[in-house]
């Protein structure tokens, strides 16, 4: 009988693998996400090719730009989802990838846009979370619950909306996320000196950028730094806005998360 549960525990994984393994983001699946007060998420997820349920991954969250915010649950693997879901990368960093969709006219993280010419973004250092990242949280957590997930490899990772809403949530949880990955981001300078928890960061912008002031990560990074946070910093000479392109394209991209717990 042992043995019998075991081959049909080993068919089922094999099964879950060829299910999900596509080799690009169409390998994610389709979900939506109903939190406790009745609010629907769309995400997408990803597990490894070799998933096994009774096995713990380390979970990557993703958080998109405003330009892919709707409610056709695909524009968010717009930009990262063919570098997440490729067989090298899944082979070498097997963890379970979460992209929800922002709606449209919301945010990740409250901010207010500049109102005219010489105006910069500005970022408030108190705010409520916002629908869908208090939606984002309690999908993690479910995913949590379900006891699959090595919750002291836990990253979190965005893109210019994105990245706002990475230093949002882990200034929010401090002691959740092992590394934060911002790309072109922002946030409020006083939430980051004040700053306790362990997370990791590793900041990217494009020293050209025309969206999303370039300083924001500058100043970022030196306030983290000068709290004693664990931080690195890379700005890319001569991209304008979409230096997620550069990031993705590290080589350490995905290595330097999974070097951290």
């Amino acid at each position: 009988m042992k043995t019998l549960k075991s081959f049909v525990f080993v068919a089922l994984c094999l099964l879950v693998s060829v299910t999900v393994y596509a080799g690009d983001k169409n390998s994610f699946l389709k979900k939506q996400f109903t939190t406790s007060n009745g609010y629907k998420l769309n995400y997408r997820v990803l597990y490894p090719e070799n998933y096994c349920p009774d096995q713990q991954y380390p979970v990557i969250l993703f958080l998109h730009g405003a330009g892919e915010r709707g409610d056709d649950n695909e524009a968010q693997l717009f930009h990262g989802g063919d570098m997440f879901a490729s067989h090298a990368n899944r082979s070498k960093y097997p963890a379970i990838i979460i992209a929800p969709q922002c709606p449209k006219d919301i945010s990740w993280s409250s901010y207010r846009k500049p109102e005219k010419d010489g105006e910069k973004r500005y970022y408030p250092s108190v705010t409520p979370i916002t629908k869908p990242m208090a939606a984002v949280k309690e999908l993690l957590d479910s995913y949590i619950a379900k006891g699959i997930v090595d919750t002291k490899r836990i990253y979190i990772t965005g893109l210019s909306m994105g990245g706002m809403g990475t230093f949002d949530l882990v200034c929010r949880y401090p002691n959740l996320f092992a590394t934060a990955t911002p790309i072109c981001g922002g946030a409020n300078l006083q939430r980051l000196a004040n700053f306790k928890g362990k997370t990791v960061f590793s900041i990217y912008h494009g020293a050209d950028d025309s969206v999303v002031d370039v300083q924001f990560s500058r100043d970022a990074y030196k306030t983290l730094k000068e709290a004693g946070i664990d931080v690195r910093y890379k700005e890319y000479p001569g991209v304008d806005h979409n230096s997620w392109d550069n990031a993705f394209a590290e080589p350490d991209y995905l290595e330097w998360m999974f070097l951290h717990k």
